[in-house]
């Protein structure tokens, strides 16, 4: 592993070298050049880092930017360039564990928390960093530990975290269920990249073994921001979060919850794509919605600038379309909801219906024989390419397999939707093992049967009798088209997900169950 590092160095710095030098622009203050610096942290180890600074006399505003899961310090090189050139000293580092960084893994534990005050007092002591006007900023891994930070060190002032979290086991394990390729994807890159902690790697054996589950719970706590939402909101930084709605790392809805409970100046940008899609251009130093946020929230709370974004406190970007939408705070992002009550299908058609009425007496049953063709796509493949194309994961509707899943629809549409907000779910079901996994998707179907899937999320129950599930589907802004109509599909599997099913047992959904779509 060790060797494999050594060979990808060199590569991901030359590409990350060339990605990061744009035309300069005309009115760029001079800076210095990027210096490799090491800083000891507050238990001796040794981060790896770059400096960037204005070469005019300070003091300066600073940012400190921390290195995203798998990547290192250079991952940042053009933002930061940009940003000294507006006049910030810069540090990018690379959390401990990755790369030439020492330490291990820890998953942003206390340790990694720690280095953030450690950086920050390394710009203090050898910069001309105004201590008084410093940001924290990162992409996943670096965002969720410079959030989690902003509760622990009242230097800073400002936050901009991209494609974070702030519940780790709503991330890794919403309503019991384990998402299988996100967890994969950040071991196998732990182990290539990184040196792995003990304690991450029993962890994730925990995780796919499905015991200790106490203690997972627990840990993935401590690496939460929500455990310090007293600590932030003491603190008063102001925070900029920023993700997809397909994220299917983090999703959005835990962001959607911590937005509401912030006090200090704060944002909500949501847009098209997968995990840390949106802000990937940016990187590279090309023309990027969330970097502009970013660097208009910097400059708003950190320099003083009346940028203007401080208008806009949630901003939603409609998939599918290059609309955006600005909202005064989260409840208004919804105007208004329409419940579906689900019902048994006819005789003559296998489909059940979706409608303002509800029904009793009506059960559709199907077993967790395997997967059918609706589903969620790869992880960052699918919704990613969505970011792209406009496009989400499609699945023809007819060809869902009634013996291993149900279909409810609704009538037409005549004038279309505007979904804006957090579907949510009830299903009454009545399982045949006493443990066992549902996944519900909600399609966007056209005359011919199309369904584009506009939210999706599964729920596991690990007891018998009849449960009453209560699911929160993504947060979404989705424009149907009229003529349309909205259809649910419930099945047993996901390939992003590990399901508890018993092979061949039985689901059967019953009344009351509906589904509340929310409208703007």
């Amino acid at each position: 592993m060790a060797l494999t590092r050594r060979l990808l160095t060199p590569a991901i710095l030359i590409l990350t070298l060339v990605a990061a030098a744009p035309p300069t622009r005309a009115d760029a203050s001079p800076t210095t050049s990027f210096t490799a610096v090491d800083i000891a942290s507050h238990d001796g180890t040794v981060l790896k880092a770059n400096v960037i600074a204005p070469t005019a006399a300070g003091p300066h505003p600073a940012i400190v930017f921390i290195s995203s899961w798998g990547l290192n310090d250079a991952e940042y090189l053009a933002q930061a360039r940009a940003f000294a050139q507006a006049g910030y000293v810069v540090v990018s580092y690379t959390a401990r564990g990755f790369w030439s960084s020492g330490g291990r893994i820890e998953t942003a534990g206390p340790a990694d928390i720690a280095d953030v005050s450690a950086v920050i007092d390394w710009l203090d002591a050898h910069t001309a960093a105004d201590p008084s006007r410093i940001g924290v900023g990162g992409v996943s891994y670096g965002a969720g530990i410079g959030l989690i930070a902003s509760g622990h060190d009242r230097r800073i002032r400002a936050v901009a975290a991209l494609s974070g979290w702030t519940d780790l086991i709503e991330s890794l394990y919403a309503d019991e269920t384990r998402h299988q390729q996100a967890v994969w994807l950040l071991k196998l890159t732990a182990e290539l990249l990184g040196q792995p902690s003990d304690e991450f790697d029993r962890i994730v054996d925990d995780y796919f073994a499905r015991r200790n589950i106490p203690t997972l719970l627990a840990w993935g706590a401590v690496r939460s921001a929500q455990t310090y939402l007293d600590g932030i909101r003491a603190n008063r930084p102001a925070i900029l979060l920023a993700n997809a709605y397909g994220d299917s790392v983090f999703g959005p809805n835990q962001l959607v919850d911590f937005f509401g409970a912030l006090t200090g100046p704060k944002r909500l940008e949501l847009s098209p794509g997968d995990h840390a899609i949106p802000e990937l251009a940016g990187l590279a130093g090309l023309p990027n919605h969330v970097w502009t946020s970013a660097r208009q929230w910097f400059d708003e709370y950190l320099t003083g600038a009346d940028t203007g974004i401080a208008d806009a406190p949630v901003v939603l970007r409609v998939r599918g379309t290059t609309a955006t939408e600005t909202y005064r705070n989260w409840a208004d992002v919804t105007g208004s909801i329409a419940r579906y009550h689900l019902g048994g299908a006819p005789w003559y058609d296998p489909t059940g219906p979706l409608s303002a009425t509800a029904s009793t007496g009506w059960t559709e049953s199907f077993h967790a024989y395997g997967d059918t063709v609706a589903g969620a796509g790869v992880v960052l493949l699918s919704n990613g390419l969505e970011a792209l194309t406009g496009n989400p994961p499609s699945a023809w509707l007819p060809a869902v397999d009634r013996s291993r899943g149900a279909v409810w629809e609704t009538d037409p549409l005549p004038r279309g939707a505007a979904v804006r907000g957090i579907t949510r779910l009830h299903l009454t079901v009545r399982p045949g093992a006493t443990t066992g996994t549902v996944v519900a998707y909600l399609y966007d179907v056209d005359a011919l049967g199309v369904g584009r899937l506009v939210a999706h999320a599964p729920a596991t129950w690990t007891s018998g009798g009849t449960q009453a599930i209560d699911l929160a589907l993504p947060a979404t802004a989705w424009d149907v088209p009229a003529g349309h109509r909205l259809s649910l599909v419930v099945d047993t599997e996901d390939g992003l997900y590990l399901d508890e099913n018993a092979f061949g047992a039985a689901v059967t959904v019953t009344g009351p169950s509906w589904i509340d779509v929310p409208l703007r």
